[in-house]
């Protein structure tokens, strides 16, 4: 029988989707809250729960990384996103990526076809004065401004912004495959070709890409919308304004690509990833950005082997939106002076797919456990879990800005060892930890 009691959800992300089924698995009916269609986001292109609005990649999927760690203890407490990316993977090397428009219809579907959820598409504007059942805000980067409001007055302090931007995607029959290659860097002969199909560039095709990144049109900053943007997600353009050499050390690195025509490594090497089962689209990795429409299509068709391309989605920017939560969440999750409310996903201060679908999924565990009257749960900093919250809750932060899972996170492993060896007793000790927290 399920307890009686109802707790809300707000947001059908991946850290809202999360949630719910996390409680549902313990019993408790849960009212999840999402507001598209009746009003949508400048992300958003449908309106079904956990859409990708950035790269299909959830990033690495092995235990040599500090992603894969976290993915492999999310699947031990049962995660339905994770659940979701094994069932709907794409090739992508080490890398767990999915088809993003099957991946969130098979989220929908298990979050609509569950009997204790109930799905209501309604804006949530204001955090109740009074609540009288846990109520967890998983509204990710993209908040309304009347919500956002409410969480300011809330925190009894401003918002903190960054900006998120997203690579465009391309049409795979308008790739030139008489230039572009297929090659994973550093194949370690396990397969027979490469995940990713590979643009090589000449020193003189490299820099008079650079030059019409620097020189092209973009989208200008309203001065109110203005804040800063996450390292590892820089438009590229961006990048190149650091240096016109800096690309060609980021995302267009060539090492470990040899074109198969010459035998030999390009100046640049831009690379595409694909985007679907079908292999009909790819994205052009790294390459986030604020150009404007005409200038991508343009700018982008610079790049040997893409003169040609159809471009199925432009390159875009979006505000994000996440909470100084070392001042205001407690590791449970739960706000510091309001056992009824929790926060989860990427409003937290976490940055990633994988790791706002990871808040979710203690959230939800805490806020039915709250209502079952048991113990709530904290990973053990030894864990990957246990390291972000340890690092979303540490009021010795300074300067609080979002974080991706890392081993700089996890506690130093003592001893002297090689760092592949120290990579794999993190992973260890994670696994266990994790475990003893599902069975204590």
């Amino acid at each position: 029988m399920p307890n009686e009691k109802t707790i809300t959800v707000v947001g059908g992300g991946l850290a809202g989707s999360e949630a719910a089924h996390q409680i549902s698995k313990l019993g408790i009916k849960v009212k999840l809250l999402e507001m598209r269609p009746e009003k949508s986001s400048p992300a958003h292109n449908s309106n079904d729960l956990g859409e990708l609005v950035c790269s299909n990649s959830l990033k690495s999927n092995s235990l040599d990384n500090a992603s894969g760690i976290l993915k492999q203890e999310m699947r031990e407490l049962g995660s339905l996103i994770i659940e979701a990316a094994d069932n709907t993977h794409v090739p992508a090397g080490k890398a767990l990526a999915v088809d993003r428009i099957k991946f969130a219809q098979y989220i929908t579907e298990k979050i609509e076809n569950n009997p204790l959820i109930e799905l209501v598409r309604e804006e949530f504007t204001e955090i109740p004065d009074n609540l009288d059942s846990p109520l967890i805000i998983a509204s990710g980067p993209l908040t309304s401004e009347s919500l956002s409001e409410s969480i300011k007055q809330l925190s009894n302090s401003d918002h903190l912004y960054f900006y998120d931007s997203i690579s465009p995607i391309i049409d795979a029959e308008s790739i030139d495959y008489s230039i572009v290659y297929r090659a994973s860097r550093y194949d370690n002969g396990e397969q027979e070709e490469g995940d990713y199909l590979n643009c090589p560039l000449n020193r003189d095709q490299y820099y008079g890409l650079i030059d019409e990144l620097l020189s092209s049109e973009k989208i200008e900053t309203r001065d109110f919308e203005k804040g800063i943007y996450f390292e590892s997600c820089l438009p590229v353009e961006v990048i190149a304004e650091r240096g016109k050499d800096t690309l060609r050390f980021g995302p267009a690195k060539p090492v470990g690509l040899k074109d198969p025509r010459d035998g030999r490594i390009p100046y640049a090497v831009i690379q595409l990833r694909c985007e679907n089962k079908e292999a009909s689209m790819y994205n052009i990795v790294g390459f986030q950005t604020k150009l404007k429409y005409p200038e991508q299509k343009r700018v982008f068709r610079m790049i040997p082997g893409l003169e040609n391309a159809e471009f199925m989605r432009f390159g875009s920017i979006h505000r994000n939106t996440y909470i100084n939560s070392p001042k205001l969440i407690e590791p449970t999750l739960q706000v510091k002076d309001n056992d009824l409310l929790f926060f989860a996903g990427q409003i937290l201060g976490v940055e990633g797919y994988v790791e706002s679908a990871a808040m979710g999924i203690i959230a939800g565990i805490n806020a039915a456990k709250f209502i079952l009257n048991e113990p709530m749960i904290v990973p053990p900093r030894e864990t990957a879990i246990g390291s972000l919250i340890k690092y979303i809750t540490d009021t010795e932060v300074k300067n609080f800005q979002p974080m991706n899972i890392n081993f700089g996170l996890f506690p130093p492993v003592q001893g002297k060892m090689p760092k592949p060896e120290k990579k794999k007793l993190i992973a260890k000790n994670a696994l266990e930890n994790i475990t003893r927290v599902i069975n204590p």
